[in-house]
């Protein structure tokens, strides 16, 4: 069902629309039907077994190898279809898993590496509810979690080089939600170097793993396996879904063996995305690139208008950072600046609770990348389970109010924000 022809040098916007499905194998529909079906029929016990010991992680697929379909839980027809269609998304990619939220993502491709005993390294800020998968999941079962400050290269590199049994870093970039930018490559060149490096003739140490949530980026404008990333995760809901009306996660590898083991995890956890949601963000994908680069355009113009803004302390956005290591950063490794910003408004958390309520066309709500304007407020929504001295060490403040821009004419957006700033 996933195997297409195609030509192999085509540009993204183009492949996505010509491989992981091929209209003969679906009575000559030009666009993929939704397969319902828990459980398929074997082409012989022969491919029912291989397909299994596929399944179970007891066996590598070769490369160009067509396996039969098993059960539902493991894969399907719009799971694979859509796998082999976001690969030309993120340069390097070898292969792609769906999951059905962008949390599932994160948790499978962790438990795929991580084992107790092993040491997580993570850059904060974080999403929520990646910290509290950390703190209140994983180190309870063995596993140390190492918080590091993002965009602090220096930081982060002595933190490779000096955590015990480091098996994964994870980084978020930009960082939620004070988009600070951390350094992909660098990160990688450390991991790697710790795998290279064997003082006095030991066995060098087992490389860390780097899995970098691309969420706020992903997958048009940032692309980190082609730094040098293991694992790229976003959440699938945001700009991939594109209308605030599914939930999904992806986790893509350079390296299939590695795929293969989240995938097993995947079949094991009963998490895979399902059938209809698949369905919805095939229908998607060949728009995302043009829907992110109008909420690109319009948060770039309004964060502009906004950046002298009297009751505004300080904005948060790609374009307008001050510190010339961020500015680095984001020339170095990003397209484009995204559809979110951060402002911290004057009057703290008063001050924020007036503008959200006095937005008329943007909408007071958590999540992103829909083609809706979308604003909330972290401090007490999406990180409210952190403790006062985290959100404050990490610059989430009392005014702070996150922004993720749509699609709406920029200049209607403008007047309802400085209406909203007008009763603060």
């Amino acid at each position: 069902m996933s195997q297409s022809k195609h030509p192999s040098a085509l540009r993204p916007e183009t492949d996505v629309l010509t491989r992981g499905f091929d209209p003969s194998l679906s009575v000559g529909s030009a666009r993929p039907a939704v397969f319902r079906s828990s459980t398929y029929v074997f082409s012989s016990p022969e491919a029912a077994e291989r397909a299994f010991d596929l399944m179970g992680g007891r066996a590598q697929r070769a490369p160009g190898e067509n396996v039969d379909l098993v059960y539902s839980r493991f894969n399907h027809p719009n799971a694979q279809i859509l796998e082999e269609q976001i690969l030309p998304l993120e340069p390097e990619a070898a292969a792609a898993a769906v999951f059905n939220s962008g949390m599932a993502a994160i948790m499978t491709a962790l438990l795929a590496v991580l084992k107790p005993g092993d040491c997580l390294l993570y850059t904060v800020p974080i999403y929520g509810g990646t910290q509290t998968l950390i703190q209140a999941f994983l180190q309870p079962f063995g596993i140390e979690g190492r918080p590091v400050p993002a965009g602090d290269t220096g930081a982060i590199d002595q933190a490779i080089r000096s955590t015990p049994n480091l098996r994964v870093v994870l980084i978020e970039t930009p960082a939620n939600p004070t988009i600070v930018m951390t350094d992909i490559k660098r990160a990688c060149d450390a991991a790697l170097a710790l795998h290279s490096s064997s003082g006095n003739g030991s066995s060098a140490p087992e490389r860390p793993v780097v899995m970098i949530d691309n969420t706020f980026l992903g997958p048009a404008f940032q692309h980190p396996l082609a730094l040098g990333a293991d694992v790229s995760l976003y959440s699938a809901t945001k700009y991939l879904g594109g209308y605030s009306d599914i939930i999904g996660g992806v986790a893509l590898t350079r390296d299939a063996a590695l795929m293969n083991k989240i995938r097993a995890k995947r079949s094991l956890f009963g998490n895979i995305l399902q059938p209809d949601e698949c369905w919805i963000l095939d229908t998607r994908l060949p728009t995302v690139t043009l829907r992110m680069n109008r909420q690109s355009k319009n948060s770039q113009r309004i964060a502009e208008h906004l950046a002298k803004h009297p009751k505004i302390r300080k904005i948060y956005y790609p374009t307008l950072f001050d510190d010339p290591e961020q500015i680095r950063i984001y020339a170095q490794q990003c397209d484009y600046p995204g559809g979110i910003i951060s402002i911290d408004l004057e009057g703290g958390k008063e001050a924020a609770f007036n503008f959200l309520r006095s937005i008329r066309l943007a909408r007071n709500a958590v999540s992103l990348g829909g083609v809706e304007t979308l604003a909330c407020h972290p401090r007490s929504t999406t990180h409210s389970a952190w403790s006062a001295r985290d959100l404050d060490e990490a610059g989430i403040s009392e005014g702070l109010v996150r922004i993720s821009f749509g699609i709406e004419d920029w200049r209607d957006l403008l007047a309802d924000f400085e209406n909203a700033l007008s009763t603060i």
